[in-house]
């Protein structure tokens, strides 16, 4: 007996729901996939200065996760 094992999500797969699509447009999908791998990238960047470093990456990923939200706006419209 096999059993299936689900892939597991990246964070940036997680943070903009890469698999919820209910307007099934292409273009959405491109969008969050994009916005996902760009929130993933900026989780491995590192630095000197931890504390500023968490603060700056926190900040980007929110504003990733902001334009992903509204450019699936303007997509689905």
């Amino acid at each position: 007996m096999t059993e299936s094992v689900a892939p597991t999500k990246t964070l940036g797969e997680l943070r903009v729901r890469t698999d919820f699509n209910p307007s099934e447009q292409g273009v959405v999908d491109q969008i969050k996939q994009k916005t996902a791998e760009l929130i993933n990238l900026v989780a491995s960047v590192e630095t000197c200065r931890p504390s500023e470093q968490s603060r700056l990456v926190s900040l980007s990923q929110t504003a990733y996760e902001e334009a992903a939200m509204w450019a699936v706006k303007a997509a689905t419209l």
